[in-house]
């Protein structure tokens, strides 16, 4: 099976040339021409690696990062870019980018480049036996245990069927465990860019987590308010 790559670039000339000479590798390319179609993309095909544009029109590329990160940690991302300055690697690096290649950029540096970011992660599933970059089926935390594949939890307060939703935040929850995460990024996440959802939501979800997983919901071990910034999750 062929290895998927996303071009996220919104010069045409360039994202075509850079799908024609990976497809000449043996990869499976497809382009995204904006941030936002970039997620989409990402969600609906599940590339192995991401060439990133940071000056993109409308989500530029470094939230475009955020997003990704934000479920998946070890996704491959090459930035593309022509800011070049050492201020914006160091930026993009701690956005948790993988390579950073500025333009004009040599063609054979690129496609090494790309070659080995994958190498590398070929290295990393094999390390762990393949392992998923979130979680597994199943997760424990304190009393409580959530097991995904039946889309239920148990905890002191008995058995619990999960929604859909439920789950998704659950699941960003734990694989962000320990990072303060927004309203906002949890809305994008969960229920993608509909403008007509309310923070409100997520604060509703927060107060049934509680009821379900904490012996005090008034005095959260786990799923804490973290003041003027949104909520994080903690094990204890």
């Amino acid at each position: 099976m062929k290895k998927r790559i996303l071009i996220i670039e919104d010069d045409r000339h360039i994202a075509e040339g850079l799908q024609l000479n990976l497809t000449m590798q043996g990869y499976e390319v497809q382009i995204a021409p904006d941030g936002n179609a970039g997620l989409r993309l990402w969600k609906e095909w599940r590339p192995v690696l991401i060439v990133l544009d940071i000056m993109l029109p409308g989500m530029d590329g470094l939230q475009v990062l955020q997003n990704i990160r934000l479920e998946d940690e070890r996704l491959p991302v090459l930035i593309l870019s022509a800011k070049a300055t050492d201020d914006d690697k160091v930026t993009g690096l701690a956005q948790g980018v993988d390579d950073y290649l500025t333009k004009p950029f040599n063609l054979d540096e690129f496609l090494l480049r790309v070659k080995r970011l994958l190498t590398r992660m070929a290295w990393q599933e094999d390390g762990d036996n393949g392992g998923s970059a979130a979680i597994g089926p199943s997760y424990s935390f304190g009393s409580n245990r959530i097991n995904f594949a039946t889309h239920t939890a148990e905890s002191a307060s008995g058995a619990i069927n999960l929604t859909e939703i439920e789950e998704k935040l659950l699941r960003i929850f734990i694989v962000n465990r320990g990072k303060p995460l927004s309203r906002r990024q949890l809305i994008e996440k969960v229920w993608g860019y509909d403008g007509s959802i309310e923070t409100r939501t997520v604060d509703n979800f927060i107060v049934r987590f509680r009821k379900y997983f904490e012996q005090d919901p008034k005095h959260p071990v786990f799923f804490k308010t973290c003041r003027a910034r949104g909520y994080v999750f903690e094990e204890e």
